[in-house]
Formats: structure tokens, C-alpha cells, sequence
């Protein structure tokens, strides 16, 4: 059964340790409904976190939001034995911000096709101006062209993100967040971001970084990150591209698991 807290987020126990789900760009809490129910079938609890919660009064910094997330986590009472922190894309960039935060609580992390950051000022600079484009057009636009565009994107393709298997669904609900997720395109760009690299020695819990066969520009990426960290490994999947969770769920699911029962068992 699904439990609702913090207004979106979907809950579900079972077992003593709790996996916390970040979604991307343009997504949804309940993007990771599948996931959710297959490691709670398998003896792991899972939360998916509503991201866009975090944006409903303000503006949020990346750097504000990773401590607001650990804060809360940590004032949570676990009957189990720790939580991981899960982030997908934009959602695993939000994971690093809350694993660099002060008295960060997570016991290991699994971060999916993300960017630690972009080390040109240009290239930031180009980045902040593509996604004030992005959060106008997000926030009056013609709604369904805007995601018509997000998602026929090189980088997405090959697999969608459902909900429920009724994109129509999907499609409504996100558009009663068009303003968060506008924000969003502001305040959590990558032009935004201050590159992590140099700070993500400091992260000394295990992580495991996932990216796609198909995706290599994140694979890349993964791949020199998880060689700075003290504990950390890279997993590349098969039959994937940057939407990992979706285009090959099964693998995914089985590396989640595993990775979040003893924070190293991935094959």
C-alpha cells in the first residue's frame, strides 16, 4: 500500500531499510511507482520524494535544497536500519547537494545519469540561457508542444517515463506543477550549479553510480566521477540510454536492490 506525506511524496515500508527516490526534469513522484513496488517486494522500503514541493513558496539554491533534504531526513524517526538516497538525472544532482550537506544522514547513495557539474563558465552561461528559455516556455506556453519538445530530446530517447501506463495522466498532472517546474529550470539548472568535482572526494559513504550502454556522454561522466570518490563504482546497464529506471526497469531494479541491501552487491 502507498502511503502519501510531505503532500506528494509516496511511501512505502518494508523491511529496515528505506531507499529515498529524487525523479528528473519534468517528472514526477510517481515516475517511480514500479521501482517502488518491486524493492518493496523485495524487503526494501522506498519514498519518492516530491520534488517540486521544495519550490511551492520560493526560490530554492541547489546548495539550500541538499540541506533542506538531509535536514528532513534526519528529523525522521527510521525503525530500520538507514535510508539511501536514490536521484535520477536532474534528481541525482540534487542527491550530490544533499550528500555534500552538513551532518548529511544518508548511509549510501545511488546516483543515476547525472552531471557533477560544468567546468566552463561559457558553457554555464550558455546553459542558464537555454533554460530561461526552457522555464518561460514551462510556465505560459503551449503545454503539451513544451513537452513534445522535452521529450523528443537526443539525449531521452528510446524510452518514456509513465504513469500508470496513461501518458495523458502524466501529462496532467505535471501540468499543475508548471510553475515549480518552471522554477526549476532556474534556480536547479546546470548553468546554475557550481561543478562538484573537486568536492566529491569528501563524499565518503558508498555510491554507486548507474548509467546507460546507450548514453555515453553520461556514462563518461559517471565513469570520472566514481574514479575520484573513495567509495564508489560504476555500473553501466545494457538495453539503456540516460532513462535507466525505464528503458531496462529489471536490471535497474536488481542493482537498486542489491546496492541498498548491502551498499556494494551489484553485478
Amino acid at each position: 500500500m502507498i502511503r502519501y506525506s510531505k503532500t506528494a511524496d509516496e511511501r512505502r515500508e518494508a523491511g529496515s531499510v528505506e531507499c529515498w527516490l529524487l525523479h528528473g526534469a519534468v517528472g514526477l513522484a510517481a515516475d517511480w511507482r514500479d521501482t517502488g513496488a518491486a524493492l518493496a517486494a523485495r524487503g526494501t522500503g522506498t519514498r519518492a520524494v516530491d520534488l517540486w514541493r521544495f519550490l511551492d513558496c520560493r526560490p530554492m539554491p541547489l546548495p539550500e535544497f541538499g540541506k533542506a533534504l538531509s535536514a528532513e531526513a534526519a528529523g525522521e524517526v527510521t525503525r530500520g536500519s538507514g535510508r539511501v538516497l536514490c536521484g535520477y538525472s536532474m534528481g541525482g544532482r540534487l542527491a550530490l547537494h544533499a550528500l555534500l550537506a552538513d551532518a548529511s544522514p544518508w548511509q549510501g547513495a545511488v546516483i543515476v545519469s547525472a552531471h557533477p557539474g560544468l567546468e566552463d563558465a561559457d558553457e554555464r552561461a550558455a546553459r542558464l540561457a537555454a533554460d530561461a528559455d526552457l522555464a518561460a516556455r514551462a510556465l505560459a506556453g503551449d503545454w503539451a508542444a513544451f513537452l513534445d519538445d522535452w521529450n523528443s530530446q537526443p539525449v531521452l530517447a528510446g524510452g518514456a517515463v509513465g504513469d500508470g501506463g496513461d501518458p495523458h495522466r502524466r501529462a496532467a498532472r505535471l501540468r499543475q506543477r508548471r510553475r515549480e517546474i518552471a522554477r526549476s529550470f532556474l534556480d536547479w539548472s546546470l548553468g546554475a550549479q557550481e561543478p562538484l568535482w573537486d568536492r566529491l572526494a569528501g563524499i565518503r559513504i558508498p555510491v554507486l553510480w548507474i548509467t546507460g550502454a546507450e548514453d555515453p556522454k553520461f556514462t563518461a561522466l559517471a565513469g570520472r566521477a566514481a574514479a575520484i570518490m573513495p567509495d564508489a563504482r560504476h555500473l553501466v546497464i545494457d538495453g539503456a540510454g540516460h532513462r535507466v529506471p525505464w528503458q531496462n526497469p529489471a536490471a535497474f531494479q536488481d542493482a537498486l536492490d542489491g546496492f541498498t541491501r548491502t551498499g556494494n552487491d551489484v553485478s
